[in-house]
């Protein structure tokens, strides 16, 4: 899998690391990609994009459902009834 974001196209950039003591080799800097489930073209869709692209607001998320009478996994209801005292 290509290591380029989906939104931008941000891929990865080559240049030198240099030591202390003028030692220089390759280096490989890759963008930071994050897979995320977005809108896309009014589908939801499974795509990796960039961590600048999310923060700057170009992804619109989507919005996981859940089945109605059902509470998100390990979570608490959302009315919570105060202890009697």
């Amino acid at each position: 899998m290509a290591q380029k974001c989906e939104l931008c196209g941000k891929i990865p950039r080559y240049g030198n690391v240099i030591s202390h003591a003028n030692n220089t080799r390759r280096r490989r800097w890759n963008p930071n990609l994050k897979r995320v489930r977005a809108v896309v073209e009014g589908a939801t869709k499974r795509i990796r994009v960039c961590a600048s692209c999310i923060r700057s607001g170009r992804v619109r998320k989507a919005v996981a459902t859940l089945p109605t009478g059902r509470q998100a996994a390990g979570g608490r209801p959302s009315q919570i009834s105060p202890s009697p005292v």
